[in-house]
């Protein structure tokens, strides 16, 4: 990654990444997943608010292009991998139109021709259309992402806010939407990517048959009890900074704690909070005032630390599992 001249304000669109530890450990998990082939027909990669999943998702895709570009080169039709976001259309349920609509666009690309049934008038000889509705049924929909999958080779379709598809959503309806990825994948030989909050561990709790096709990988933030963790915290710190013009000439280091305090070790929201304090520096020059105005509100920290506290709680991996136990009137007398 280039920097940018010295003196031109980043734009929110231009705030770089970085590929830190982390992210790497995650992709590494999620390709051996992917190339293992097992039962998992998704993966539900999840961790704290602000902790870069967008941009893991951005390398994931990347990742797989650069690991396809020979058979790419071979076959221009090919798109082994994509990434789309869950829509939140405002309804009530999840809309599965504009679900599939976002991905037969990166697919197929434009999308104002209907998708119906075409054929030849066998007595006129003309083209003529299948009667019906002019706008798309849900059913065509699946059934031509379906198709683009499939002729698109398509290996995995990574869904950005993926909790979207479980908003305001009762159980059983949570159910289907899983098994109609689920089904999808049987169908097509894709398997979807899930990236979100720590809610995506409903999924893995609707059912054993769904919990046996789901894997779970945690993409965690970096901790401020585990030395590990604080040095490699710095070295995001230090090489972000060095990306933000109005930022090189200050030893953001000295800060190094209070800004994981605050950021409580998420490296996509330190990025977030870089590009403000590169903005305010560039217009007010550089103070510790700069930096405070820059950092989250107490308030913002007190949630998002009731969040990770309790995500992290629950996907804790645990050596020892304690089965249910009958009681002890439930128990068997042995004579």
């Amino acid at each position: 990654m280039t920097h940018p001249e010295h003196g031109a304000a980043l734009t929110t669109a231009c705030i770089p990444r970085i590929k830190h530890p982390f992210i790497g450990n995650a992709i590494d998990e999620v390709m051996l997943m992917l190339d293992a082939r097992n039962d998992a027909n998704i993966l539900v990669l999840c961790g704290p608010t602000g902790v870069g999943k967008t941009t893991l998702g951005e390398y994931l895709i990347e990742a797989e292009l650069d690991h396809q570009s020979d058979a790419m080169q071979n076959n221009p039709g090919l798109i082994p991998a994509i990434r789309i976001e869950a829509p939140a259309s405002g309804e009530r349920d999840f809309s599965w139109r504009l679900f599939y609509q976002s991905i037969l666009e990166s697919l197929e690309g434009d999308l104002n021709v209907p998708r119906t049934s075409y054929g030849v008038n066998p007595e006129t000889g003309r083209v003529s259309r299948s009667l019906g509705p002019h706008q798309n049924r849900l059913s065509d929909l699946r059934t031509a992402v379906e198709r683009s999958l499939r002729n698109r080779g398509t290996r995995f379709v990574v869904i950005d806010e993926a909790a979207h598809i479980m908003m305001q959503c009762r159980p059983q309806d949570l159910v289907k939407h899983i098994n109609t990825l689920k089904s999808l994948s049987n169908k097509c030989g894709t398997q979807w990517i899930l990236l979100g909050s720590y809610d995506l561990l409903e999924t893995v709790s609707l059912s054993a048959q769904l919990s046996r096709r789901i894997h779970v990988i945690h993409f965690g933030r970096y901790r401020q009890d585990v030395p590990a963790d604080v040095r490699a915290f710095r070295g995001c710190l230090n090489k972000l900074a060095g990306y933000f013009p109005y930022l090189k000439d200050v030893d953001l280091l000295r800060y190094a704690d209070e800004l994981q305090v605050n950021t409580l070790g998420c490296v996509g929201t330190l990025r977030s909070i870089l590009g403000r304090l590169n903005l305010l520096v560039g217009k007010y020059s550089w103070s510790e005032e700069m930096l405070r105005r820059a950092l989250l509100a107490d308030a913002q920290v007190t949630q998002i630390t009731r969040e990770i506290l309790e995500g992290e709680s629950r996907i804790a991996p645990g050596l020892e599992r304690h089965l249910l136990r009958p009681a002890a009137s439930e128990k068997r007398r042995v004579v």
